[in-house]
């Protein structure tokens, strides 16, 4: 796909994929080294999602900042763009009916206005039968109304879901992707996920941001922003320092 119809997909439809992103060697690395974040993680006895940990963790920095990363972030957001947070989103085999409810990330990150772009970087493969990313093209027009979802096993954190009156899941698109590859979707697409019903993990990386042109809203944003690259000639928001490793 080109950087042109990269911008021309995401504008009409919310969502550009598959994108090519990291090597075979990238892979392996990013893999292994997820491998190692869950496995300590698990020894400490922390069950809580990871989220945030390119402040921490030198190979999640790195490739939240990946120059491929940053490069698909510019063809949607413009030149100048912030870093607002990264999480890893991983469903094991074997997790029951876990699943992400239909929803609208910018409805409750405190962004005015709601304006903000996810890259959801695959380490594994991520399909159907694992419980990949789902997205409703041309969902990302206006903010919809949301309330506490109906069926038990949501993932998210504060159980939201939008209203089932105002979306058509039968329009819904499954994002499949290769270990390496990467979409992008807009803050207001309704996007969500179903359990992963295989014996495979589906593990990847959001890498989330907007741009300085946008407000964070006081008593609302909680995210840790860091100019990722261009300039911010707005100064809406009060940057972290890069973390040094």
């Amino acid at each position: 796909m080109s950087q042109s119809q990269l911008a021309e997909q995401f504008e009409a439809e919310g969502y550009a994929a598959p994108l090519d992103v990291l090597s075979s060697d990238e892979v392996l690395r990013y893999r292994r080294e997820y491998d190692l974040l869950e496995a300590d993680r698990k020894a400490r006895g922390i069950t809580a999602r990871p989220t945030q940990q390119h402040f921490v963790y030198k190979p999640f920095w790195d490739l939240a900042t990946h120059p491929r990363v940053q490069e698909l972030m510019t063809s949607v957001i413009g030149p100048d763009v912030v870093l607002i947070a990264t999480g890893i989103f991983s469903k094991s085999p074997g997790e029951g009916e876990k699943y992400v409810a239909w929803h609208q990330d910018t409805a409750y990150w405190g962004l005015d206005p709601n304006f903000a772009v996810t890259s959801w970087v695959a380490i594994d493969d991520s399909d159907i039968e694992n419980g990949c990313l789902r997205v409703i093209p041309g969902t990302h027009h206006e903010l919809l109304p949301h309330a506490k979802a109906d069926v038990a096993g949501n993932i998210l954190g504060m159980d939201q879901e939008v209203d089932p009156e105002s979306i058509d899941p039968s329009q819904a698109v499954d994002l499949q992707l290769k270990a390496g590859q990467a979409s992008l979707h807009h803050g207001l697409t309704v996007h969500g996920s179903n359990p992963n019903r295989s014996n495979r993990r589906r593990c990847g990386l959001t890498i989330r941001c907007t741009t300085p042109a946008v407000k964070p809203v006081a008593g609302v944003f909680a995210d840790k922003p860091i100019l990722l690259c261009g300039e911010d000639r707005y100064g809406h928001f009060q940057y972290l320092p890069r973390p040094v490793f």
